[in-house]
């Protein structure tokens, strides 16, 4: 789900009547009547920064709405797994996905799903973008992205470059990097970043893509991980000194990721906006803000109808992009 120099509309504006306060816990109690929790489905494995963000803000949302939420990972696919079985549940509100949006926006254009992304899931609010660092592990020989590039140029199919999956974003990277540059890496998909990085540290590859999260920013601390490039509007906050993609002469792989709460299509419009509403009041938080700004990430505010407007964009941007670089699965 690439994204790559765009901005974002931010609403605010809460209502602090009594009157509206409580229309919006009526609201809740007709929403979710059952005595049942809301799942919350990450269709990635443990781990990611879907985890270290997302988790914290469902924590906040469930609080906000009385109403207990359980977080369930399932990975796999780059994320259609976990998708797939949102798309097939029942739209009666005790179902969402946290998750990129690349299963919605990229995935349908690299092959048949189990589901159609344009009809069986609906939008309901974003939670924050984030860039990707291109990472290289004690394994890489080199110091710099130049090396990165010379090695792979001069010994083509020889550097490992591990990313989250199939089809991901990391993937999309990938193959622009090598249609760019002319390097050639051998690809190393996992089914998400949480086994990644462990292997990241045992040396099992050479380089590899992930987002800024707790555990790959201590990596980096540490010296067990090294930021080569980041991608984005603007260097990342906490790597000033670490180039774009766009800075290195690799803008078609700029690329950063998007992630939110979405829907089985078919769940009422009451339950989205009470959802939308919730999360765009605790995404501005101080402590959400917080926890963005520890790893990189910004925080996200849009309408269920601005997210959903966006994602078609995005879609068609993406399939652009899949047919000029010719890839594949």
């Amino acid at each position: 789900m690439p994204i790559d120099r765009r901005s974002f509309l931010v609403h605010s504006g809460a209502l602090a009547l009594p009157s509206a306060l409580l229309a919006n816990a009526a609201r809740a109690e007709s929403a979710w009547p059952e005595a049942k929790p809301i799942r919350v489905v990450i269709p990635y494995a443990a781990g990611g920064v879907t985890d270290s963000v997302g988790r914290k803000l469902v924590e906040q949302v469930s609080k906000v709405l009385g109403q207990s939420m359980i977080v369930e990972n399932k990975g796999g696919a780059g994320g259609t797994v976990g998708m797939q079985e949102v798309a097939k549940a029942r739209p009666d509100g005790y179902t969402l996905a946290l998750s990129a949006i690349s299963p919605l926006t990229l995935s349908p254009h690299l092959g048949k799903l189990g589901y159609d992304a344009s009809k069986d899931i609906v939008p309901v609010a974003p939670m924050m973008y984030s860039p990707v660092y291109v990472l290289a592990t004690t394994a890489f020989t080199g110091t710099s992205w130049e090396d990165l590039i010379a090695q792979a140029k001069a010994k083509p199919d020889t550097v490992r470059f591990a990313t989250s999956g199939i089809g991901s974003v990391g993937h999309i990277m990938l193959e622009q990097i090598q249609a760019k540059t002319g390097a050639k890496f051998i690809h190393v998909p996992y089914k998400g970043v949480g086994q990644t990085v462990t292997d990241a540290v045992g040396g099992q590859f050479e380089i590899m893509t992930g987002n800024p999260f707790g555990t790959i920013n201590t990596l980096i601390e540490q010296g067990k991980l090294r930021v080569l490039a980041t991608t984005g509007p603007q260097r990342a906050p906490n790597q000033p000194n670490i180039a774009t993609l766009a800075e290195k002469g690799v803008p078609e792989a700029n690329l950063t990721s998007l992630f939110g709460f979405m829907a089985p299509a078919g769940t009422a419009p009451p339950i989205i906006a009470r959802l939308n509403e919730v999360v765009q009041a605790q995404v501005a938080t101080p402590s959400i803000q917080e926890t963005l700004r520890a790893t990189d990430n910004v925080g996200l505010r849009q309408s269920a109808a601005e997210f959903a407007e966006f994602l078609k964009q995005e879609s068609r941007n993406n399939a652009e992009i899949i047919k000029k670089a010719n890839i594949t699965m």
